[in-house]
This record gives structure tokens, sequence and C-alpha cells, in this order.
């Protein structure tokens, strides 16, 4: 099987005819990491509903592990796992009981049940709290129990909603690995996350829903790169058209033309005056700072593609002896904010 999920011009209109999902159409290979990014009322939980069977579409069609969700609905849940944001697990159970009752209603036999729970509380560390109940679990304890809870049918799909949102960062480091290691077993894994870096690190691939279209799809570098692509495009067209202009005045032009640098960021470790003015003769080289702890902060040209090539290079034939740098290039939160930001207000939810 070659995609987990396939969708065909899935749709979902209301009753009071508000389209909340407009003929979506994506893959998300079997295997991977998808992530399911989009703003507040952008049609994510529409998406995840008929995709779980919860709701039926109201035209077009979604397959998940190749049965159709309206025709196979029973053969799409049994597949399913499902983490939400809000821990649904009964608070007054212990997470051993919580797992049962859910190893039960999937018909696990029993004397597979128990050994396959703890297999699995070993495997996302909440072993030592199984007879705890989950009302006197911390935020992370619980999302770890909602976990074994949501696998303890062994689901080839599983379903994340804001997995790590409220944890600190330990446990959420903690999270990020172990779900890695169920993508390793092959564990087709469906992120939403508002948390961007989490999705770039993450996914293989994301798409981007909007008023309830797919604005986006690709993977986290792929969408990154197409935004620089389109980033080009915009500010040479605006230079090409003012160019001949005597009307602007030379601070909108330059101000424009700023647009198309990008920021460059060194720390040498021998750096002096020699060095400094070498790099400011670098013909790639729009500006320079110093800041006053020893780092250079420069503007370089990003239509170059080789500019910070050459930066390196002139740098090193100054002697300068590089400790760290880093580029700005185009963030994940860059190409969700650009997919989002052309919205009809009468489209929103």
């Amino acid at each position: 099987m070659k995609n987990a999920i396939e969708t065909h011009n899935l749709t979902k209109v209301y009753n009071n005819n508000f389209t909340a999902v407009n003929s979506l159409n994506f893959e998300i290979p079997n295997k991977s990491i998808f992530g399911m990014l989009g703003p507040n009322g952008a049609g994510k939980t529409t998406t995840i509903k008929m995709l779980t069977c919860l709701i039926q579409p109201t035209s077009g069609k979604a397959t998940v592990g190749g049965y159709d969700v309206t025709k196979n609905p029973d053969e799409v849940r049994n597949l399913l796992g499902m983490v939400p944001q809000q821990v649904s697990l009964y608070k007054d159970l212990t997470v051993m009981e919580n797992s049962q009752l859910c190893a039960d209603y999937y018909g696990i036999p029993k004397d597979e049940r128990d050994s396959r729970i703890e297999d699995l509380m070993e495997l996302v560390d909440i072993k030592y709290a199984k007879d705890k109940r989950v009302g006197q679990l911390s935020g992370g304890q619980k999302q770890k129990a909602s976990l074994v809870a949501s696998l303890v049918h062994r689901p080839d799909i599983l379903f994340l909603d804001e997995p790590t949102i409220g944890l600190d960062p330990t446990t959420k480091r903690t999270l990020w690995d172990l779900i890695r290691d169920l993508n390793d077993e092959g564990h087709t894994i469906i992120l939403c996350s508002h948390d961007m870096h989490e999705v770039d690190m993450l996914c293989d691939y994301v798409g981007i829903i909007n008023t309830g279209n797919l604005v986006a799809y690709d993977t986290p570098q792929g969408l990154k790169d197409a935004l620089s692509e389109s980033n080009r495009n915009e500010i040479s067209q605006t230079l090409s058209q003012i160019s001949d202009e005597n009307e602007v005045s030379s601070s909108t032009k330059e101000n424009i033309e700023n647009l198309s640098l990008r920021k460059m960021s060194l720390l040498l470790k021998n750096s002096d005056d020699s060095i400094i003015n070498s790099i400011k003769n670098s013909s790639n080289i729009k500006s320079i700072e110093v800041a006053h702890n020893g780092r250079i902060n420069l503007r370089i040209d990003s239509f170059d593609d080789m500019a910070v090539h050459n930066v390196i290079n002139d740098i090193i034939s100054s002697g300068g002896i590089i400790k760290s740098i880093y580029t700005e290039e185009p963030s994940l939160e860059d190409v969700f904010i650009k997919s989002t930001s052309e919205v009809n207000e009468d489209d929103r939810a």
C-alpha cells in the first residue's frame, strides 16, 4: 500500500450551507509523519472527523488504509488510534484500568491484553504510574497514558492533536522521541500542531488548510524553498515595475531592494580591523554591523546563490577563523503566514 490516506474532492457542507472543507485532494504516504496545519476555523477538525468516520462527507471520497470512510467505517476505525488535545480518559480510573477498557473495546484477548499494555507502558515510560488514577497525573503523564490507550490495539495510523501543548521542554522532547520511535516501528502519524518547530523537525510532509482549502502541500524544506522563490519573483517584479518611474523616491526603492537581502551572522575566533575591512570590501556584502559581543551581522544578496560561499571564502582568505555561522532563511512559520494571509473574511469559520 503506497498511501495510508487519500482524499479526492473531499467536501463537507453543513446544514447552514457553510462549506467547512472544500474539495480537498491530498495523499499521505504510508509509514510517514504528516503535519496538518491551519489557523483556527480552517477546517482541520472537520477533515479529521471525516477521516476518522465521526461525520460523513457531503461529497467526494476518502480512503484510509485502502478502505472507503463511507462504505467501510468499521474497517477504518480498526486501523486508527487517536490522541486528542484534551485527554479523554476516565479520571477516576487508573492508567491500567483505562488501557484495559480500551483493549476490551477492540476485542483484544485477555490472555495477551495486560502484557501488551505493560509493553506499551515501558515504551512510553509510564509504567511506574500504572496504578494511579488519571486525575492524579501531570499533563505529560496524561499524554503518555493516552498514548498507551490509543496504541493498545496496534493501529496502523495514529492521529495526534497538539500532543505537546502545555508540556515542559523535557517532556516535550521525550514525546518527540516517542513519535519518531512509533514511526520507525511502521506507524503512519498525522500530527496536528501549531508548534512550527515541532512540525518542521518531525514531519516528512506538511499540508496547510485554510478556509476549507488545501493551500500548500510539500516537504517542510520544499515549502520553504518555494516561499524563497516566490519572494524572489515578487521582489524582481516590483523592482522592474518601478525602475523607470521617476516619481518613486530613492528611499522607497532602497526599502524594496532591502527586501531582497538576507541576514548572515558570524562569530570569529580572531576578529581584527584587517579582517573586518576585508569583509567590508567583499562584493557580496551589502551592509555590515559588528555587535558589542563581537558577532558580525551581514546583509547579503539572496538572489546570488554563491553569495554565502563567496563571503566565507573571503573571510578565510583574510585569515579569519569562523567559530559559528548562520543565515536567516524562510521558516515554516513564514510559509504558514504567507499561505493563510489572503483570506476572504466571509470565508472564515
